[in-house]
């Protein structure tokens, strides 16, 4: 397959999207992060609290590297337009390949992030009182 300089073009707006959505995670993990942080100044028993700092501190890692991979996705497409600016096309088809690669891994790490945040969610759910353990989506559009 030839590359021409539109291909890897096509990669901006969709990186530039997934930067954008990355970014209103870690803002939205920052909130939460503040609030816990006040919560457990004010609280007595701090052990409750561990369990969501630990969620939280692996979130915060997971967010920074999909941002990591993310922007080198960037990078590397960037790297690989002016190596097809330069008819460089193996060096080009490299960095393509890289740029793919990672941004593949950054939504990779992005859908571990989503599935952690779930989980969370569900144990805030369950100690919510009159609310059912093993409802469904089913059970949910039978009501």
């Amino acid at each position: 397959m030839e590359l021409s300089i539109n291909t890897p073009a096509l990669l901006f707006p969709a990186i530039s999207l997934l930067m954008l959505a990355y970014t209103n995670r870690f803002l939205a993990l920052a909130s939460l992060i503040r609030n816990l942080h006040s919560k457990y100044k004010d609280h007595t028993d701090k052990e409750s609290l561990v369990k969501q700092i630990t969620n939280l501190r692996l979130r915060l890692r997971l967010i920074k590297l999909m941002q990591w991979f993310g922007v080198m996705s960037l990078f590397l497409c960037v790297l690989c337009m002016f190596f097809i600016y330069e008819q460089l096309d193996a060096w080009a088809n490299i960095l393509f390949i890289a740029s793919l690669v990672s941004m593949l891994t950054s939504l990779f790490l992005s859908l571990s992030e989503i599935q952690i945040s779930t989980r969370a969610l569900e144990i805030e759910l369950k100690d919510m009182e009159g609310l059912r353990e093993n409802s469904s989506i089913a059970d949910y559009f039978k009501r």
